[in-house]
């Protein structure tokens, strides 16, 4: 699949939508969601629903319809619902550097592929063309996930495009035919909670096997669809091959999911399948069967103090903006 498809910038318009028709036929093969159910998603616009400004490049090239109304907002972009033909879609709308509250750390960052070393150089001088450029490869990660961990069978949304700072892709939905809800929305009994954290962590497993990392992974990026877990958001996806961090990130990343379903399923406290899978990993032994205990063995290697001061610097970065987002989650509600 051609990640070409990720701007519209250096193609001719008839070229670019006969590689949109194309490319979402590709793309939505490898999803198998039913268009019925998607259509279920009420077809009501929001009253006197105004056509964003960042969506209205869209809608003047024919890609976007209608905005119906807005689905969610978080600390990188605002979602919307959105009717493109017969299709209700969601469009996803990244908010500036400066509106974010999440850092692009260089951690994020490394190992992250620019086009030429004008734009390397650019992006380390944070001149205002390398502000830009990083703005793009910051957006552009996400697409590039999504296409390669689609791939590799990985639940993710499908995506379709993106263009001028929006990401349009898949709407998800539940059972009732309703925008998908977060996980932390999801009532859970213990037996549902050890389902779907084994069933994560298999995704974690087959993200990792396609060299991603997720970076960021919680309950509030988790949807819940009618066949279970679909992870979202993925700007800040981590090569796996290429950070010197990736390690941390994945423990991270696993741990958040032990912790979460812990509350229910006490017996996920503790557990240490973050550190086991990139065990195996290393050692060229990981496979999505293989059978994980959640235990590994005692380390006996002298402890890497850089990389301990790095894992905890980014711990405390990541405490802030999940408090901040719990915070802003807070007053969305009382709202």
């Amino acid at each position: 699949m051609s990640s070409n498809l990720t701007s519209s910038a250096s193609i001719p318009l008839a070229e670019f939508r006969s590689a949109l028709t194309q490319a979402t036929a590709s793309v939505c093969s490898l999803h198998h969601f039913s268009a019925g159910r998607r259509q279920r998603v009420s077809a009501k616009p929001a009253s006197n629903m105004k056509t964003p400004k960042r969506i209205l490049p869209l809608v003047e090239e024919g890609l976007v319809d209608q905005v119906m109304r807005q689905l969610m907002s978080g600390k990188e972009a605002t979602v919307y619902v959105v009717r493109c033909g017969e299709e209700i879609r969601c469009a996803k709308v990244y908010k500036d550097a400066n509106e974010r509250s999440f850092h692009q750390a260089v951690a994020y960052q490394e190992g992250r592929r620019v086009k030429n070393s004008r734009q390397a150089r650019a992006m380390e001088k944070g001149s205002r063309y390398g502000r830009k450029m990083a703005e793009e490869v910051w957006q552009n990660a996400e697409v590039d996930a999504l296409y390669r961990l689609a791939a590799a069978g990985v639940r993710v949304p499908t995506p379709y495009i993106c263009f001028e700072g929006v990401l349009l892709m898949e709407l998800l939905t539940d059972a009732d035919g309703n925008a998908a809800p977060r996980l932390n929305d999801v009532p859970l009994t213990h037996e549902l909670a050890l389902d779907y954290h084994a069933r994560l962590l298999r995704q974690v497993v087959l993200m990792l096997l396609a060299g991603v990392i997720h970076g960021d992974l919680s309950e509030y990026n988790i949807l819940v669809d009618a066949d279970g877990p679909v992870i979202i958001d993925l700007p800040q996806a981590v090569d796996a091959a290429g950070s010197s961090v990736a390690a941390s990130m994945l423990e991270r990343d696993v741990t958040a999911l032990a912790n979460f379903f812990s509350t229910v399923a006490p017996e996920l406290a503790g557990s240490q399948y973050g550190n086991e899978i990139w065990a195996l990993y290393e050692a060229g032994l990981l496979s999505v069967d293989y059978p994980l205990t959640g235990r590994v063995a005692a380390p006996t290697a002298p402890a890497d103090v850089g990389a301990v001061l790095r894992e905890i610097e980014l711990a405390a970065e990541e405490t802030e903006e999940r408090e901040e987002e719990r915070r802003r989650r807070q007053t969305e509600t009382a709202l």
